[in-house]
């Protein structure tokens, strides 16, 4: 009854604060005026669509919480008039100012969407401004009438030069023209934009879309329209009379590179990027490829083209590429909290980064990082022979050299021009000591990324990926505990701690909607991505192996100098997708599936490749590898981050995203997921994945979350309860949301980003 009455309690508290907010308003309209409470589109014909003339409204009003309660204003309504008080201004700058309705703002907007509307082709639209006032407060209501809309019913052509008129002709089946099609001034301007376009990548250096214009008889009668492309000859205020137009060939090309940062770069590595081609016609595309593949090297800060005409012909152009430089070393430090499972601790970061190492914009990266985390409540282990205490320690370097181009054989110049990519090989080593064991990981990758379509498509090849796990020393109290005890033996549990060898290949696709722009670049815009990826290791060392006949070690497993490798396969897909309703609402909706399976020379997947469930990317209602696998129910034991691992992750999420106020955004969102086994291992109970029951095993949470919303970066805190717990199988246990236990159900987790 205690939690009812809470629950009673907050949401009178919200309401009370609501009201009081709402009452507060009308001290700060004037006389006269009123606020603009709401602004709404009504439309006669269901083919004219309100969501595409938001754009042409003037004047919104206050923004809502999750599009009902503008608490947003309520800081601004707490302030008082006096602004030389430092907390009334901090008041109005933290709130939203209540928007006070501007009748020639609304008038302008009647404008624009009539105007709008009838370049659709409804000729004879016409929008009536509707205006409900009800004490202080005003609705604004856009009454659209298009009529009906005009219908293309013939076209013909009138091109002055016959060469151009041949070039349009040859791309007659990219025209956005044809007989039956509404008369839209849209579709009419991006044909404009298509023509220039194409002339334009023919060597027409000096057209520009102002040539082409449509002439339009509207007089056939029956809404129909006799429509006429006219495209002129060239004139210019230095030539006033009308001439064809010229096409124009590159003579040569020149390059020149600011060395005021003292960061010289290669000329030749500006002749590789370099898309433009002497003695073809200039082509438009080409040098925007150019800026592309510019831009893309790290030592590039800023670069230009200029088509400069050639003295000894006058059909011909010269080009100039500039390119100033970026500082070439920077140096970098960072200090990260930790906290793993409620043992805290800190880690430093230093970096350093050339951006220029031999003149050709490779980038060579050092990355060191070194951590400490105070261990509690273990005890009963023994401190290994020159260690100092029994906390975690943790050092680990980096290096990694980037070249901006494709280093590999038979790869063409034009694809090596048309997409921007590194080439990169890196070294690593880590060392963590911990009461229990001691552990080392040794690496080394040769891996290619580039990227096409504006960085919209990116792909990234793994060509070679080796791991070495060695693990030198191993306390006797969690060897005896864990791993030899014939009673407690995990057989993942001891497979996570022998030494390994990870031969791996793999492939990564990624696809965004929109230009990337950032790395929220897609934060509340109507764009879906797409991400998927293969990877697969030790079939070349098993074909090997099994080939020249290699003795096998006592688990039956091929060694590569006496180390077992390890040989599986997995594949992940991801799927997201945002909903924009307004400029400060959006919905988003994802969906992620990774499986992975082991054969061969292994029979358990190496720890680090196993999925796991929980967290702030995950099901938010559960702890980081809190969740699963199936209906597995952990101990709450020190090993359980090893047992609650699986081969097949699932995870879907549903988010509503709202902008509160300042830089702090809030969310509404529901999670489901789970892990599962392919094999039924003993020592994960119920974690077998099954078609007749893993539906039944999908866990549930749901919660709120803030974001402090910086644009470039964003801060998260996300608070997940959950909703159905598979780990149970009574009803009180399985289905918190009907019996909520705050302390049992309540997770917390801060990130940094967003989680899909």
């Amino acid at each position: 009854m205690k939690r009812y009455c809470d629950k009673f309690r907050l949401a009178l508290g919200l309401s009370v604060i609501v009201l009081m907010a709402s009452c507060s308003v009308s001290r700060f309209i004037p006389d006269g005026e009123y606020l603009l409470n709401d602004v709404k589109m009504r439309t006669s014909d269901k083919a004219v669509s309100p969501s595409q003339l938001q754009g042409y409204v003037q004047q919104h009003p206050n923004s809502r919480w999750f599009s009902v309660l503008k608490v947003p204003m309520a800081p601004y309504l707490m302030s008082g008039r006096d602004t030389t008080k430092r907390i009334n201004r901090f008041l109005q700058r933290v709130g939203e100012a209540p928007v006070i309705y501007s009748e020639a703002k609304a008038m302008k907007t009647r404008e624009n969407i009539e105007a709008a509307v009838r370049n659709m082709g409804y000729l004879r639209a016409n929008v009536d401004l509707l205006e409900r006032k009800k004490g202080f407060k005003l609705n604004a209501l856009y009454d659209i009438h298009p009529g009906e809309r005009y219908i293309v019913a013939e076209i013909d052509e009138d091109i002055a030069d016959e060469h151009v008129a041949q070039l349009i002709d040859s791309a007659r089946a990219e025209s956005r023209l044809h007989v039956g099609m509404p008369f839209d001034l849209n579709e009419l301007d991006a044909e404009r934009s298509r023509i220039n376009r194409l002339l334009r990548n023919q060597g027409y250096y000096q057209f520009n879309k102002e040539f082409v214009r449509f002439e339009a008889d509207t007089t056939l009668g029956n809404n129909q329209v006799a429509l006429s492309l006219v495209v002129d000859n060239y004139r210019s205020v230095q030539q006033p009379e009308r001439t064809p137009h010229r096409q124009f060939r590159v003579s040569d090309i020149g390059f020149a590179v600011d060395t005021s940062s003292h960061n010289l770069l290669r000329e030749n590595v500006l002749r590789v990027k370099n898309a433009i081609r002497p003695g073809e016609l200039y082509n438009e595309a080409h040098v925007q490829e150019t800026y592309g593949n510019l831009s893309a090297l790290g030592a590039v800060m800023n670069s230009t083209v200029t088509m400069l005409p050639d003295t000894a012909d006058s059909t011909r152009l010269r080009a100039l590429v500039s390119v100033s430089t970026n500082k070439r070393h920077s140096l970098n430090a960072e200090l990260e909290g930790t906290n793993t499972s409620g043992d805290l601790g800190a880690a430093v970061v230093l970096s350093y980064q050339n951006r220029n190492l031999f003149r050709g914009s490779e980038l060579f990266s050092v990355r060191l990082r070194g951590a400490y985390e105070a261990i509690k409540k273990l005890e009963g282990y023994e401190v290994k022979e020159g260690s100092r205490n029994q906390n975690y320690i943790e050092y680990g370097a980096e290096v990694s050299l980037a070249f901006p181009d494709f280093k590999f054989p038979g790869i063409s110049r034009d694809f090596r021009r048309s997409s921007h990519a590194l080439s990169e090989i890196s070294l690593m080593y880590n060392s963590q000591n911990r009461p229990e064991f001691h552990r080392r990981v040794v690496t080394g990758a040769w891996r290619y990324r580039w990227s096409q379509q504006n960085r919209q498509r990116q792909h990234r090849i793994d060509l070679i990926d080796l791991n070495y796990v060695f693990m030198p020393w191993i306390s006797s109290t969690f060897r005896r505990d864990y791993l030899d005890d014939a009673t407690s033996r995990n057989a993942i549990l001891r497979y996570n701690y022998e030494d390994l060898f990870i031969m791996k290949w793999g492939y990564t696709f990624s696809y965004s909607s929109q230009p990337l722009s950032g790395a929220n670049g897609n934060y509340g815009t109507n764009a879906y991505s797409i991400r998927f990826s293969v990877e697969t290791a030790g079939n070349l060392l098993y074909g090997l192996t099994t080939l020249f006949g290699t003795n096998q070690n006592s688990q039956g497993q091929y060694t590569l100098f006496n180390i077992a490798y390890a040989q599986y396969a997995k594949g992940d897909f991801d799927f997201s997708k945002s909903f924009r309703f307004s400029p400060d609402n959006s919905l988003s909706v994802h969906f992620g599936l990774g499986v992975a399976f082991p054969y061969g020379n292994s029979k358990i997947l190496p720890y680090e490749k196993r999925y796991f469930s929980g967290g702030a990317n995950s099901v938010r209602g559960w702890s980081v590898r809190g969740l699963g696998p199936g209906s597995f129910q952990g101990s709450g034991g020190r090993i359980d981050f090893i047992n609650q691992t699986g081969d097949i992750k699932l995870d879907m999420n549903l988010e509503y995203r709202a902008h509160l106020f300042w830089k702090i955004d809030g969310a509404v969102y529901a999670d489901a997921g789970n892990i599962w086994t392919f094999r039924d291992y003993a020592d994960q109970p119920g974690g077998q994945f099954r078609f007749d029951k893993f539906w039944r095993q999908i866990a549930v949470s749901y919660g709120l979350g803030l974001r402090l919303n910086f644009n470039y970066f964003i801060l998260r805190l996300d608070s997940g309860m959950k909703a159905i717990n598979p780990a149970y199988s009574d009803s009180r246990h399985h289905y918190p949301i009907i019996h909520p236990n705050f302390k049992r159900d309540f997770a917390l987790h801060f990130a940094v980003g967003l989680p899909f």
